[in-house]
C-alpha cells in the first residue's frame, strides 16, 4: 500500500495554483482582475499559472467583452472539478491517517 501523498496531484499542489483551483470551485465563472485581485497575484503569475492549468485541461479560458471593453473569464472545466475534488478528498485522506487517535 502506497501512501496518499504519492497521488498528490502536482498540477494543483503549487500555492498559486491550489488557490485559483478553490477561488473557480466556488464560483461558475471568475473574471481576470477579480481572481488577480483576490489571490493577491501579479497579472504575469496569475497568466503562468492559468496557462499551465489550461494545458492540462483544468481550466477553460473565455475571452470577451463588458461593454466596449475586453474581459477574460476563467471557470474550471469538469475534468479540473474532478482533480481537486480528488485533491481535497487526498488531503482529507493524509490528515486522517496521520493524525493520532486519543
Amino acid at each position: 500500500m502506497t501512501h496518499p501523498r504519492n497521488r498528490i496531484d502536482d498540477m494543483i499542489h503549487s500555492p498559486v495554483r491550489l488557490s485559483v483551483m478553490s477561488a473557480l470551485r466556488a464560483a461558475d465563472q471568475v473574471h481576470f482582475a477579480l481572481l488577480r485581485d483576490t489571490l493577491e497575484v501579479s497579472d504575469s503569475l496569475l497568466s503562468k499559472h492559468i496557462a499551465t492549468l489550461e494545458a492540462v485541461g483544468y481550466v477553460e479560458v473565455t475571452k470577451g467583452y463588458a461593454g466596449k471593453r475586453p474581459r477574460t473569464w476563467f471557470s474550471l472545466t469538469s475534468r479540473g472539478k474532478q482533480a481537486f475534488d480528488t485533491y481535497l478528498a487526498t488531503l482529507r485522506e493524509i490528515v486522517e491517517e496521520t493524525t493520532p487517535s486519543p
